[in-house]
């Protein structure tokens, strides 16, 4: 059976949380376009013949058919989801395998939104700060998520946890402000040591010359 509004009403609701928690750490631009693909037909439709309500539809299409062609969609296009940047890796001994790539720092804080917005929406008056950590924790084992990403979600769920949700935005926007000014540091060394190598180019150069 069909439950095209009961969907909508849902994935809207999620969206606009996560909007508004976006907007809280400055990230405009993710929070207005946060999960706009959920209204293709792809993902929209399936995701009314499998509404449950009390979790994703994409779990209803699984347990059916083994897979869900919604997520497939939806992860190849949405950045907050650390599926997104999972990779084949080179081995240097020879061989790929299979592993998650580190995320940007404002696509884990998205993430973070996302995953408190999810709690919210599908534990309803049972949720506490505490959701989000404990269902990340539940799947620990089988993600297949870059280390530093992991710590750095682990860390923004457990102040949120322990300290509540406005320590835990505060916490956010602080590592965004840092992650910003290590970008910009990385970018300086860079810079600098492409001028040294240049530097270095034109001595040898004149050095033969002569």
């Amino acid at each position: 059976m069909m439950h095209p509004i009961a969907h909508f009403h849902t994935i809207s609701e999620h969206r606009h949380l996560v909007c508004r928690y976006c907007l809280r750490l400055g990230l405009i631009r993710q929070g207005l376009t946060h999960d706009l693909s959920k209204y293709s037909p792809e993902e929209f439709w399936r995701g009314a013949r499998y509404y449950q309500g009390y979790r994703s539809p994409n779990d209803a299409e699984r347990a059916e058919t083994g897979m869900s062609r919604a997520w497939l969609h939806h992860k190849g296009r949405n950045k907050h989801h650390f599926e997104y940047w999972i990779d084949w890796q080179l081995n240097p001994e020879g061989g790929v395998y299979y592993a998650g790539n580190k995320m940007p720092m404002r696509y884990v804080a998205e993430m973070f939104c996302d995953r408190i917005a999810a709690s919210r929406v599908y534990l309803k008056e049972k949720y506490t700060d505490a959701s989000p950590y404990d269902y990340l924790m539940k799947g620990l084992p089988d993600l297949m998520m870059h280390p530093d990403t992991l710590a750095e979600l682990e860390k923004m769920l457990l102040v949120l946890k322990d300290e509540g949700e406005d320590a835990a935005f505060r916490y956010v926007r602080r590592r965004l402000k840092e992650s910003k000014e290590e970008k910009k540091l990385l970018s300086f060394r860079e810079e600098r040591d492409i001028a040294e190598q240049k530097t270095r180019e034109k001595t040898e150069g004149s050095r033969k010359e002569i």
